[in-house]
C-alpha cells in the first residue's frame, strides 16, 4: 500500500521534520546529527547487518535529500517521513511537486491534500504530467474558504497502461497549485516572541524593463545547444513589452552587439532582432568578461544618456556553456571587475547551459550582483527551460524593495532589502522580537514603482494571528519560530558560497548550530534512524543497501548509483605530489580521483585547514629553472610546504633543503642529510635521510613528506615535495582545503564509459554533488613508499582544475603567505 498525505500551508519551509522507522513492531524516531556524525552511526548499523536509514541533503542547498536504507534479512520495516516546505509563490500561484513513481501497480495507491489558509483559498487546481483524460476524472478537489481537499485514489485497471498489462501510467509530477484572498498587499504573522512578514501586493502597474541579453556564441555551442538558444530567443521577443528597452551582445573570441545602444521594443524593432536572431551562429573561444563588460558598459551609457526611462528595472541575462579562456580568464578577477562595474545598480543572472560550465563561479557572480544563477539542462526542452526563466523575471513590479521594522524592538531579521518585485511573486521575511511578550509590530515598506514610489505602513498584533489560527491548533506552536531559522539558515548557506577563510568558518559554524538546534536536515547535517545497540550475536547479515533521491517529495526511494564511501579511513590517504597532482582515495570503492593544479611559481595553496584543532597546511609553487615559451602550461612543484598548529603555537617548514622547526622557546633546524626522530609532548618527526620524514602534532593527522631529488647541474628541473596525509580520520569534519575538503565522506558514481582521445585512457560521466563532470581513466605515481621510481595508480582523472570536484574554484585556495 502506497499512501501520501499532505498538509499544505504557504507559511512555512523547513524541509525535514520527522522520520521514524517500524521495525518488527517498534518504533523508533529520527536523529538530527552533523552529517559526519550521523554517517559513521549509520555505517556502523549497516556494518552490523542492523537495519537503519540516513537521510541527507543532496548539494549545497536545502530543497533535495537523499534516503539511503539498510534493511536486515528476514526483517518487516515500515517508514513514515514528514516534511515541511515553505511554498513559494510564482506567476500567481503556490505550487507543489509530488514526485510519483511506484514502477508497480500499487494495489492502495491514494494521494490526499489538505490544505488550511487563514487568508481563504481564491483558487484551487490538481493535475499530473501522467495524468490521461480518463484519470483526469479520478482526481477530486473542493475547497470552501479557508479550507482546500484533493484526493487521488486510482484502481489497479486505472494505473495499467493497456489492458490487462503490468507496466503503471504513474511516473511523473502531481502538481497542486492555489492562491490564497489578498485584501491586502501584506500580511504580517506573530507567534511566540517570532514574526513572519508576507508581502504580495497585487494590480501594480508593470515597470519598463532593460535587459541586456549576453549570449556565448563560442564553439562548444554549436548545434543543438544554439539552435535552441535561438528558438527560446525567438519566444522571448513575442513577450516583450512595448515600453520595454533591449539588446543582444554575442561573445565568441570577439564581442559583437546587435545595436550600438539599448533600443524600443517597437513592432519594427522586434522583427529586426528576430532576423538578427535567426542568423545567431557560433565562433571562436569564450570571451565571457568582454561580453559582460560590453553589456555593463552599455546600460551605464544608456541610463547616463537619458535613453531608457528612469523609473525602469534593468536586468542583465547572461548564457554560456564553458568557462573563460580568451582576454581575462581568471574567474576571480572576473568577479571583481563585474561587481565593481555593477556597483549594484542592475540585477545579473546567469544560466549555465550543460556540465561544462564553472557553475560555482556563476553563481558567486550573480548573488554578488542581487540575481541568482540556473542550470540550463541540456535536453529537448532546453528552449522551454531558457523561456521559463525568462518569465520568471519579465515582470517586475517594485524595484528598491525594502521592508523596515523597529530596530529596538527586533533582535534578528531575515533578508529584508531586495532588488525587485516580480509579478505572481511574494517577498517572505522572518524575525526574533526582542521582547517575547510583545503584542503588535509595525512594519514600513517601501519602493519604487513605475509611476511613483511606493510606501505604506501595515501593522498586525498576535491576538489576530491567534484567532487566524484558532481551527487548527496543532500547527500554531513554534512554526514561525522555525521558519525563521530555516530562511536564517538558508542565507547563510548562501553568503557561505562566495565566503572564503575565517568569514567561510563562521558562516558554516553558525548554520550548523542553527540546523542542530531546530533539527533541519541541511548539507551540514543528515538524520540517521538506527536500532538501539544489540548482541552483535543476534544482527542478521544485511541486504545490500538500497539508496535512492527524493525530491521535496516523501516517495519511495529508488534505486541509484550513488555509493556512500569514506575517504579517511586509515588505510588510505590523500596526496599531493608532482605537477602538482592531487590524489583522493575512495577506500570503500578501492578506486581513487584525481587531479591537478595548474598556477604560477610563487603562489602558496591552503591544503589544509582545521578550525578545530588548529592545523592547517599550505604549499608554495615553484618552477623550473628555465621558462618553457612553446608550453601552454608551465611546471610547477611545491618547493615548501608549511604546516602549523595554532592551538600549539607550533610551525614547521620543509624546503628541499632544510627542516625548521619554530615554538615559542626558538627554532631548530634539521637537514636532509640527517636521520633523526624527534620526540616530544606536540611532536613527532622522523627524518629517513634524503627520502622522506613523517611528522605529526598533537593527536590530529599524520603528514608523510617526500622529497624528490634530481640532478644539480639538470638543465631544468628542482628538487620537490611530495604530501601524503594518513589518519586524516583525526582531523574535524570542518576540515578544508583543497586536500582537507575529501577527509569528509564523497560520493560519485561513474556512468557511461566510452572511448576517449587516448585509446588507452577512457572517458566517462562522474555523478559527484548532483553534477556530472566529464573524467578520464588515467594513472598518477604515488611515491609515497618508493620516492625513486613510485608506483602507478589508477583514478578518474577530473579536468580544468577539478572543476566541479572541488568546493569553489582553485583559485579560491590561493593564500597570501605560507602561515
Amino acid at each position: 500500500m502506497i499512501f501520501f498525505s499532505f498538509f499544505f500551508f504557504s507559511l512555512y519551509r523547513s524541509e525535514i521534520l520527522i522520520m521514524t522507522w517500524t521495525i518488527d513492531g517498534i518504533t523508533y524516531p529520527g536523529n538530527i546529527k552533523e552529517k559526519e556524525a550521523a554517517k559513521q552511526q549509520y555505517e556502523k548499523a549497516v556494518s552490523k547487518g542492523q537495519t537503519a536509514g540516513l537521510v541527507k541533503a543532496s548539494g549545497r542547498k536545502t530543497e533535495k535529500f537523499t534516503v539511503s536504507v539498510n534493511i536486515a534479512a528476514g526483517s518487516k520495516v515500515t517508514f513514515e517521513l514528514i516534511y515541511e516546505e515553505l511554498l513559494k509563490r510564482q506567476f500567481g500561484k503556490y505550487e507543489m511537486f509530488i514526485k510519483v513513481k511506484p514502477k508497480q501497480l500499487v494495489k492502495d495507491f491514494e494521494i490526499e491534500v489538505n490544505i488550511f489558509e487563514p487568508q481563504g483559498i481564491s483558487e484551487l487546481e490538481a493535475e499530473g504530467t501522467f495524468i490521461t483524460n480518463d484519470l483526469q476524472n479520478v482526481i477530486r478537489k473542493t475547497f470552501s474558504h479557508k479550507k482546500g481537499h484533493i484526493s487521488f485514489k486510482p484502481t489497479l485497471d486505472q494505473q495499467r497502461t493497456c489492458e490487462n498489462c503490468s507496466q503503471s501510467l504513474l511516473d511523473g509530477d502531481f502538481i497542486v497549485k492555489y492562491d490564497v484572498e489578498r485584501t491586502t498587499p501584506d500580511n504580517l504573522q506573530i507567534v511566540n516572541g517570532y514574526f513572519v512578514h508576507f508581502f504580495a501586493p497585487m494590480n501594480l502597474p508593470k515597470l519598463p524593463k532593460n535587459v541586456i541579453f549576453i549570449i556565448d556564441i563560442s564553439g562548444s555551442m554549436s548545434g543543438r545547444e544554439i539552435q535552441q538558444t535561438r528558438e527560446a530567443l525567438l519566444k522571448i521577443l513575442d513577450d516583450i513589452k512595448e515600453d520595454d528597452h533591449f539588446n543582444f551582445i554575442l561573445f565568441g573570441s570577439d564581442v559583437h552587439t546587435w545595436k550600438e545602444t539599448l533600443i524600443k521594443a517597437t513592432p519594427e524593432n522586434l522583427d529586426e532582432a528576430r532576423k538578427f536572431v535567426r542568423g545567431i551562429d557560433t565562433k571562436g573561444l569564450t570571451n565571457l568578461y568582454g561580453g559582460m563588460m560590453k553589456g555593463i558598459d552599455m546600460l551605464n551609457a544608456a541610463h547616463e544618456g537619458n535613453l531608457v526611462p528612469k523609473r525602469s528595472a534593468s536586468i542583465i541575462i547572461m548564457l554560456t556553456d564553458g568557462q573563460p579562456n580568451v582576454g581575462i580568464s581568471n574567474t576571480q578577477d572576473i568577479q571583481t571587475h563585474v561587481k565593481k562595474a555593477i556597483e549594484g545598480k542592475y540585477t545579473l543572472y546567469n544560466l549555465g547551459f550543460g556540465y561544462g560550465v564553472d557553475y560555482n563561479f556563476l553563481e558567486k557572480m550573480a548573488l554578488e550582483n542581487k540575481g541568482l544563477a540556473r542550470r540550463i539542462y541540456p535536453d529537448s526542452d532546453s528552449a522551454l527551460q531558457l523561456q521559463g526563466f525568462y518569465d520568471e523575471v519579465s515582470n517586475p513590479m517594485l524595484r528598491d524593495v525594502e521592508l523596515n521594522y523597529p530596530e529596538n524592538e527586533i533582535a534578528d531579521v531575515t533578508k529584508n532589502s531586495f532588488k525587485h518585485f516580480y509579478d505572481g511573486s511574494e517577498i517572505v521575511v522572518a524575525g526574533r522580537l526582542r521582547d517575547i511578550n510583545q503584542n503588535s509590530l509595525t512594519v514600513d515598506v517601501k519602493g519604487e514603482g513605475a509611476n511613483d514610489a511606493l510606501s505604506f505602513t501595515s501593522q498586525q498584533d498576535k491576538e489576530q494571528t491567534a484567532k487566524a489560527f484558532q481551527e487548527q491548533e496543532y500547527i500554531f506552536g513554534d512554526f514561525i519560530e522555525r521558519l525563521w531559522a530555516y530562511l536564517t539558515i538558508e542565507q547563510l548557506l548562501e553568503k557561505r558560497i562566495s565566503a572564503t577563510g575565517e568569514e567561510k568558518d563562521n558562516l558554516t559554524a553558525e548554520a550548523l548550530d542553527l540546523s542542530l538546534k531546530y533539527k533541519f536536515v541541511t548539507p551540514l547535517t543528515s538524520m540517521v534512524v538506527t536500532k538501539p545497540e544489540e548482541d552483535e550475536n543476534q544482527a542478521a547479515i544485511a541486504d545490500k543497501p538500497t539508496e535512492g533521491t527524493a525530491q521535496a517529495a516523501p516517495i519511495v526511494a529508488q534505486a541509484s548509483p550513488v555509493h556512500y564511501v569514506h575517504a579517511s579511513n586509515p588505510t588510505w590517504y590523500t596526496s599531493v605530489d608532482g605537477d602538482p597532482h592531487f590524489i583522493i582515495s575512495v577506500p570503500q570503492k578501492e578506486d581513487a580521483i584525481c587531479f591537478n593544479i595548474n598556477e604560477n611559481p610563487g603562489a602558496v595553496l591552503r591544503l589544509i585547514n582545521d578550525p578545530v584543532t588548529g592545523i592547517t597546511v599550505n604549499g608554495e609553487l615553484i618552477g623550473d629553472k628555465k621558462v618553457n615559451n612553446d608550453a601552454k602550461i608551465q611546471n610547477t612543484y611545491f618547493g615548501k610546504l608549511g604546516i602549523a598548529n595554532k592551538h600549539l603555537d607550533l610551525k614547521v617548514t620543509v624546503t628541499p633543503e632544510k627542516i625548521t622547526i619554530q615554538n615559542e622557546t626558538g627554532k631548530t633546524t634539521f637537514t636532509w642529510l640527517d636521520s633523526v626522530t624527534v620526540q616530544q609532548e606536540s611532536l613527532t618527526l622522523i627524518i629517513n635521510k634524503k627520502k622522506s620524514l613523517v611528522l605529526s602534532m598533537g593527536s590530529g593527522a599524520s603528514f608523510v613528506i617526500v622529497l624528490h631529488q634530481v640532478w644539480k647541474k639538470h638543465p631544468l628541473h628542482r628538487d620537490f615535495l611530495g604530501l601524503y596525509t594518513l589518519e586524516s580520520h583525526k582531523l574535524s569534519e570542518q576540515t578544508h582545503g583543497l586536500l582537507g575538503q575529501f577527509f569528509h565522506p564523497i560520493d560519485f558514481a561513474i556512468l557511461e564509459i566510452h572511448p576517449g582521445s587516448d585509446p588507452k585512457k577512457p572517458d566517462a560521466t562522474m555523478i559527484f554533488k548532483n553534477k556530472e563532470l566529464i573524467v578520464t581513466r588515467g594513472w598518477q605515481k604515488d611515491y609515497r613508499r618508493d620516492p625513486e621510481h613510485g608506483i602507478d595508480i589508477p583514478c578518474w582523472f577530473v579536468h580544468n582544475n577539478g572543476a566541479g570536484l572541488i568546493d569553489g574554484v582553485h583559485t579560491d585556495y590561493v593564500v597570501s603567505s605560507l602561515f
